[in-house]
């Protein structure tokens, strides 16, 4: 009994001390070998841990941040970079022709639009020459600069009358005209002094006198000046000083003025 007592204690201790030769090697296992636990630990911690992006890199101990690897991005320029200067060389390659060609197009369109526009200047700003004024005066003519070509008065063309008829029409209706505004005259008054002045040619133009020289020639039945007929013209008459009522009202309403009437009037006026 003693004897197996004593073989227990000895069997005991034993395996006491194999207990801590046992412990001590897995403890210097676990001194000589950080990296597990560590690995151990993190591959622990992990599953626990959530994140929407990809965690940061961290180096190893004893590595400093000069041995990072490269992250994507880096590696993918660091690879491409032969690729982005042969795409830089193309586009500076491109670029000059492109603007020499539009330049060109502006300087060739230039040019033209230039002495184009400098011909519509010239053009314009270019002394118009005066045309002959349209007029029914018989036998008249114009210089380029508008003014009458006067004639000796052996050189007047001769009138061509109208008939009685027409002259007494065209008396009639200017004496009407003449009632309506209050203009004396009476038909005798205005033949006799109609038929000396233009003998009844209404077309009738003084080449010769000296308001012809002066660029303001008689004309019509009645022999009115421009500036007297613009004057003295009557209201619901023809502006043409060649019409046969507008002359005939116009010279009555200026001898009424004058002279107090056509009837008083006997000789040029």
């Amino acid at each position: 009994m003693t004897a197996t007592h004593g073989v227990s204690r000895i069997r005991t201790r034993t395996a006491a001390v194999a207990g801590i030769v046992t412990a001590g090697a897995a403890a210097l296992s676990l001194v000589h070998a950080p990296g597990a636990a560590a690995d151990a630990h993190t591959s622990a911690v992990a599953p626990t841990t959530m994140s929407s992006s990809a965690p940061a890199f961290t180096p190893p101990a004893g590595q400093g941040t000069t041995d990072q690897a490269p992250e994507a991005g880096d590696s993918a320029a660091a690879g491409s970079g032969d690729t982005g200067s042969a795409a830089a060389a193309a586009d500076t390659a491109e670029a000059p022709a492109a603007k020499p060609a539009t330049a060109a197009a502006d300087t060739a369109e230039a040019p033209a639009a230039k002495p184009a526009a400098a011909a519509a200047d010239t053009a314009a700003q270019a002394p118009q020459k005066k045309s002959a004024p349209a007029d029914k005066g018989r036998g008249a003519q114009y210089n380029a600069d508008g003014t009458l070509v006067t004639i000796d008065r052996k050189e007047q063309p001769k009138p061509k009358p109208a008939s009685d008829e027409q002259i007494d029409q065209w008396i009639n209706e200017a004496l009407d005209v003449m009632k309506a505004h209050g203009i004396p005259g009476s038909y005798d008054g205005i033949k006799s002094n109609l038929m000396r002045e233009s003998s009844g040619d209404p077309h009738t133009i003084n080449m010769w006198d000296s308001n012809a020289h002066k660029n303001i020639p008689s004309k019509g039945l009645l022999q009115v000046i421009d500036p007297t007929f613009e004057q003295y013209h009557v209201d619901g008459t023809s502006k043409d000083v060649y019409d046969p009522v507008a002359n005939i009202a116009a010279a009555c309403n200026y001898a009424a003025d004058r002279y107090g009437s056509m009837d008083n009037v006997n000789s040029a006026y």
